[in-house]
């Protein structure tokens, strides 16, 4: 029988064990996963490597429409397929104006026409004004919604992102309940946040640890526990965002268990980077909730390693290199990761503590897919779509700022040493990216819509 494409002799990542086995594609879909499959129009010789479900990174921030000088469409989906991310979820900011109904998500698919590289899903926003425009985000065919507890945005600003209060957040469940969607949550609490960063720069400490200080612990496990607790009583499935302390996954882990459909994520820096470092890599590291320190990291990797903590994703929120600049404080708090996700995780999570392959997988690629239910993606398995990341272990090399495809070269893993590398990264059987040639310019990637009227491609 021939194939469009084989993956021959590489480590594949199934669902319950990783085998030396080969991969067949036909139309961009998997049909076949074995040895000995016949011939195809390609071959890719995967000796020594590991055949990954491309990862699905459930939170990304692209700016365009409104700020594309932070982060576009074509820049930001290259850096995806360079770092063997197949497909990602988008936020519903820092983009202008902030995708709220169904005329800004139109806006959106028109600003994404020929420059996407990967599949791009969508989350609508729950801001307090949009209530009554909730079901139009559902009809046009977003993946989930997504709301801030924490303050967000920019004051003067139309169009921009808010957060919630207390009423809209809790009607809003209410609706997203009714449509079956989740919500998935920014859980800080905003006015103890605020003012404790006040209070700290008008005692002049500006530091990285008076950052980290100003936003402590609590009011991250204060803020899920409300959200956990309110969810319950609007009946609506969440999902909390980058928690950075064992202590929130702690609350969201005693709800599952009490029988409330609640689930979270972390982010790779909170694995990659602590206080410390922090402090010396300076603002390109500032995010919010912070980096906290390596007594918090290591217990945050326990909970990684029990399976507490649902999948790990980005939170790619890039920013002009000026906005960067000033202290802890006045510095924009996002940080570029989209392209370091796959590479970085390997080396932290597999070579240097053992983690298996199977569980790596469900980390970056299953458990996402399957909460937002994008039923295609994040499994090697016979007809999923055959989207995968060829990772060379034991590969160690420096990332430079040139190696990045971002808009603008900033990240806090410049000059870090990574210990595996993504060398081909493949969108529904076409190579998107290979280290030799580079990400492709071919923009195989489409809109992935759930219950909408047409696609869009």
């Amino acid at each position: 029988m021939s194939y469009d494409l084989i993956i021959k002799n590489g480590q594949v990542i199934l669902d319950t064990e990783a085998v030396v086995t080969d991969v067949a594609v036909t139309n961009g879909k998997i049909v076949a996963i074995g040895a000995d499959l016949g011939e195809a129009k390609e071959v890719i010789d995967a000796s020594g490597l590991v055949v990954s479900p491309g990862m699905v990174d459930a939170h990304v921030h692209i700016s365009e429409p409104g700020r594309t000088e932070w982060e576009g469409y074509e820049t930001g989906t290259k850096a995806a397929a360079k770092g063997g991310v197949t497909s990602f979820i988008e936020m519903p900011l820092n983009q202008l104006p902030a995708t709220i109904d169904r005329e800004s998500l139109q806006l959106k698919f028109d600003a994404a026409k020929g420059k996407l590289s990967v599949d791009v899903a969508l989350f609508g926003g729950l801001v307090p004004h949009n209530l009554d425009r909730l079901h139009e985000l559902n009809e046009d065919g977003v993946a989930a919604y997504k709301c801030f507890l924490a303050t967000c945005g920019f004051d003067g600003v139309d169009n921009d992102f808010r957060n919630v209060d207390d009423y809209s957040f809790f009607a809003g469940m209410q609706k997203i309940a009714k449509m079956n969607k989740i919500l998935a949550i920014h859980a800080e609490n905003a006015l103890i946040c605020d003012e404790l960063g006040k209070v700290a720069q008008a005692e002049g400490k500006t530091s990285a640890k008076d950052y980290v200080a100003s936003r402590p612990v609590f009011t991250e496990v204060e803020a899920v526990r409300r959200a956990i607790y309110l969810a319950k009583i609007a009946g609506c499935q969440i999902h909390i965002c980058h928690l950075s302390t064992p202590e929130g996954v702690e609350e969201v882990t005693r709800a599952r268990n009490e029988g409330q459909k609640v689930t979270c994520e972390s982010c790779t820096h909170y694995f990659a980077i602590d206080e410390e470092q922090f402090e010396s890599i300076g603002t390109t590291a500032k995010c919010a909730p912070p980096l906290r320190d390596k007594a918090n990291q290591e217990r945050l990797w326990e909970k990684l390693f029990a399976g507490e903590i649902d999948f790990v994703t980005s939170d790619h929120s890039p920013c002009p290199p000026d906005m960067k600049i000033g202290n802890a404080f006045t510095a924009w708090g996002g940080i570029a990761g989209l392209q370091n996700n796959v590479d970085i995780m390997f080396d932290e999570a597999v070579q240097k503590r053992g983690m298996t392959l199977t569980q790596f997988a469900k980390l970056i690629a299953s458990n996402p897919a399957d909460l937002y239910q994008l039923n295609n993606k994040g499994h090697i398995a016979i007809g999923k779509d055959a989207d995968f990341a060829l990772i060379q272990p034991n590969a160690p090399y420096t990332l430079a700022a040139e190696d990045l495809e971002y808009r603008h070269k900033v990240s806090p893993y410049i000059g870090r040493t990574i210990g595996a590398q993504v060398v081909t990264t493949i969108l529904r059987g076409s190579v998107i990216y290979d280290k030799e040639n580079g990400v492709r310019d071919t923009h195989e990637g489409a809109f992935v819509l759930q219950n909408a009227k047409e696609t869009v491609q």
